[in-house]
């Protein structure tokens, strides 16, 4: 694999030269199999106060990652310790403590077969911004300065109590061998901006308004941050109670990853394996909506999550995970593979993507098709069962009717059954947030 440096504070030759000497160095002292991973980062971090600077940060992490297998046996050790010297006794006992843990004939890495090939370079998926090497510390404040409000905007009606506001930009670097000759890397720069406003109203009470922007490019315009979390924070003002019942509830595209992470998470090897998921036997089994389709799209370049490999190193492709309400893929690693008998797939979901269904694009389009409903904003505690599917969740947001939002509502309790649920699904926009790596849009559900 030709090495080529690119990122300052990325990976340098000398330190990829130093995994491949830790690969050669752990078989010499006995491992049958072996996968290396390299990784670094920086970041810079602005934090303003009320609109002033309150603090600066400068990250830069480096550590080294092991997976070890010997006999039938698999530990997983770290270090940041990156010099030779150090480097061979770390792991020649690490290698002694495999030794004494008890044999699984499925423990093995993945067969060179379905290895990744084509992320040589780490800039294959075009995630990595040559400009942030060029960012001056004066330009990260001024970003962070311009985005905030504090003492520029008196709102009507309610007094801004506090701004808190967050610049920062970052690059990582990732690199991944084995003994079965994967070599794999990928480079990623982020810009992201946040700011969370509290604000006290004409009778006291307190509300607060987050937001956040994010890029995989410099120079996005992230100036309407604090505009917007101020706005989110006001809009809640003099919420009304609402009586129990059944509502229809629209979810707005932010936290929409609430309601589908749990079933990414239920298709997971290990909750199969374990027996501890509200998926069990569902492949190949239509348990949905029709209009419930979760696409994995990893190969996309440019895009957040994107990526050509899994954490074992496998290529990537893009596939559907649930097609039209049936369930079309388990994510099976190598060992959970050996364990259940069937065939290895990946070991997760990269870049879920939850596909457009029915003909509202946009949350307001969405809630004019419910007509009347709970429009879910935020998600504040609660729990799910991950054997059964049961969940309950407080909630946040407004009561609609008519398709129009006519008061904010708190306190609110969601309780349900993923199964029941995604199959009482309405409608699904088009609107995800491309800053996010879970692409859900705004969803409806009966």
């Amino acid at each position: 694999m030709e090495f080529k440096e690119y990122a300052p504070g990325g990976i340098t030759r000398e330190e990829a030269l130093l995994a491949e000497y830790a690969l050669e160095t752990a078989l010499k002292a006995g491992a049958n199999g072996v996968r290396v991973k390299l990784g670094k980062s920086v970041m810079d971090l602005y934090m303003l106060l009320n609109g002033e600077l309150d603090k600066v940060t400068h990250t830069a992490d480096r550590a080294m990652t092991f997976s070890i297998f010997s006999g039938g046996r698999h530990g997983i050790f770290s270090t940041n310790r990156l010099d030779k010297e150090q480097l061979e006794p770390f792991l020649q006992k690490a290698v002694e403590t495999v030794r004494l843990l008890a044999p699984d004939k499925f423990r093995k890495l993945p067969d060179p077969s379905r290895l990744v090939r084509t992320a040589v370079t780490g800039q294959e998926m075009g995630l990595y911004d040559p400009l942030h090497e060029k960012i001056s510390p004066s330009e990260r404040l001024a970003t962070a300065l311009g985005a905030s409000i504090f003492g520029k905007i008196v709102p009507k009606g309610c007094e801004i109590i506090s701004e808190e506001t967050e610049y920062s930009d970052s690059v990582s670097d990732q690199l991944v061998l084995d003994s079965n000759g994967l070599r794999a890397r990928q480079t990623d720069t982020s810009f992201d901006l946040g700011c969370e406003m509290t604000i006290q109203g004409s009778d006291g009470a307190k509300y607060s308004g987050y937001w956040w922007e994010s890029s995989l490019k410099a120079g996005y315009d992230m100036s309407g941050v604090c505009t917007t979390a101020l706005k989110r924070a006001i809009v809640q003002m003099s919420p009304q109670d609402v009586p129990s019942g059944k509502y229809n509830v629209v979810i707005e595209p932010s936290v929409g990853s609430k309601l589908v992470s749990p079933v990414l998470a239920a298709l997971d090897g290990f909750a199969l394996q374990q027996q501890n998921s509200f998926l069990l036997d569902s492949l190949g089994k239509k348990l949905f909506s029709e209009g419930f389709s979760i696409i994995d799209k990893p190969c996309e370049p440019g895009r957040y999550g994107a990526k050509l490999y899994d954490s074992e190193g496998v290529a990537a492709s893009n596939r559907p995970i649930i097609e039209n309400g049936v369930v079309k893929e388990y994510f099976i690693n190598t060992y959970i593979s050996g364990k259940l008998g069937i065939a290895p797939t990946l070991s997760d979901a990269l870049r879920p993507c939850l596909s457009q269904f029915g003909p509202a694009s946009t949350k307001d389009e969405i809630m004019a098709l419910c007509g009347d409903g709970i429009l879910v904003t935020g998600f504040n505690g609660g729990n799910s069962n991950s054997a059964t599917g049961d969940f309950s969740y407080g909630i946040e947001g407004f009561a609609f009717k008519g398709g129009k939002i006519t008061h904010p509502v708190r306190e609110l309790v969601m309780t349900g059954n993923f199964v029941t649920l995604w199959g009482s699904l309405l409608a699904a926009g088009n609107d995800a947030r491309p800053c996010m790596s879970k692409q859900i849009p705004s969803l409806a559900f009966q």
